[in-house]
């Protein structure tokens, strides 16, 4: 006669079931937010659109959609992976809810896993809009599709560390004001809609380390001219992941 074991068996999930659980609860916050969505998705698509009809900025040769849409893309990298997670998950802090989950088996490198996946998926939805809407307005991209997507997850892992970082060591107000802050700056200085030429020759190296800067000039390399994977570029990009993915390892606070 067989006899059913009803003896409790606690204990933790799997890393890649929490990851996976935590990364879905992750979207539907990022998407239920009308405010993230217009930092990630309505701007973006409205530069794309203003600078590409209209001749605001000297862009050279070529058509205008050409320069920009790389820059735009770029750009929404940014807004999703550094700016809307930073701010996200400062308040997060602030009102407990990271608290919570620092009191469950999830780990700081499980969350970063989480919070990182999150931006992927919404960066898909980006890209295909962003990409419609330039396609729309005149855009024929070259190069690689698999050297554009690498830059991406470089790029997205670096705004990743670097927002998580910001968010997992500042006060909750400290950081809506820093990355909005961050936003502009490299918006105006990182190549996005103005060309690297247009700044003085003696700060162009120091731009040029930007990951915004490297991020755009790689996707623009490869979108708009043809170019392979530029090494250079990607070797920017996964410097700043490393560093700031180690710190925020080493810093983040759940509380």
């Amino acid at each position: 006669m067989t006899t059913l074991d009803l003896t409790p068996a606690p204990g933790a999930a799997p890393l890649p079931r929490m990851v996976l659980a935590q990364t879905g609860a992750e979207i539907r916050a990022m998407l239920r937010n009308g405010e993230q969505l217009l930092l990630t998705m309505i701007i973006p698509v409205l530069l794309l659109v203003g600078f590409s009809a209209a001749p605001l900025v000297d862009v050279g040769g070529g058509p205008r959609v050409s320069f920009i849409a790389p820059g735009v893309l770029a750009l929404a990298v940014m807004s999703t992976a550094f700016t809307g997670q930073a701010i996200a998950t400062g308040f997060e802090r602030r009102y407990g809810v990271l608290k919570r989950l620092g009191a469950t088996p999830l780990s700081r490198t499980g969350l970063m896993l989480a919070k990182t996946l999150a931006v992927v998926a919404v960066e898909i939805i980006q890209v295909a809009v962003i990409s419609g809407v330039a396609l729309a307005l005149g855009w024929r991209p070259a190069g690689s599709p698999l050297a554009a997507l690498l830059l991406i997850l470089l790029g997205t892992a670096a705004f990743s560390g670097l927002g998580l970082l910001m968010a997992g060591t500042l006060r909750a107000e400290a950081t809506l004001a820093g990355a909005n802050l961050v936003y502009l700056v490299l918006l105006g200085c990182g190549g996005v809609i103005f060309p690297m030429s247009k700044f003085p020759d003696s700060v162009q190296p120091a731009l040029e380390l930007l990951p915004i800067s490297a991020l755009t000039g790689g996707l623009r390399s490869v979108l708009t001219e043809g170019a392979g994977l530029p090494v250079a570029a990607a070797a920017i990009l996964a410097g700043w992941a490393a560093v700031s993915l180690f710190l925020t390892s080493r810093t983040f606070r759940w509380e």
